[in-house]
């Protein structure tokens, strides 16, 4: 496996490549609330952040008080942007921060969504 960058607007980005398929691969490794770090590995640009949302849930560590039921309650953040499902990792621009061999970390937030939230233990006001 070789290691490249590429400057694209004053930029690095992070590719690395296995010598038999010549795919472009990206280390990303995901950290949670409280601050473990998860589903660390190689990764294709080509994937998808969706694909990506269901990997890490599928390695979510069991017995954590915070656990995501779909890939609608996490939300991946890198260089302080929320990643869009629909979009592929080389369409995000993923970029190479300060750790070394490109390897990257993103921030999961679990945001459970509101339609799956309990409404009957609300109160009235009189």
């Amino acid at each position: 496996m070789t290691f490249n960058f590429n400057m694209q607007a004053g930029k690095r980005r992070a590719k690395t490549t296995t010598m038999a398929e010549g795919e472009e691969l990206i280390e990303l490794r995901f950290r949670i609330y409280d601050g473990i770090d998860i589903a660390h590995g190689t990764y294709e640009a080509s994937m998808t952040v969706s694909t990506l949302k269901q990997r890490i849930i599928a390695e979510w560590p069991q017995g954590k008080t915070v656990t995501p039921k779909s890939m609608h309650d996490l939300k991946l953040i890198h260089a302080g942007k929320v990643l869009e499902n629909n979009k592929t990792l080389a369409d995000s621009r993923i970029t190479v921060g300060d750790l070394p061999l490109g390897l990257i970390t993103m921030h999961v937030v679990v945001q459970p969504s509101k339609a799956k939230q309990k409404t009957g233990s609300s109160s009235s006001l009189s």
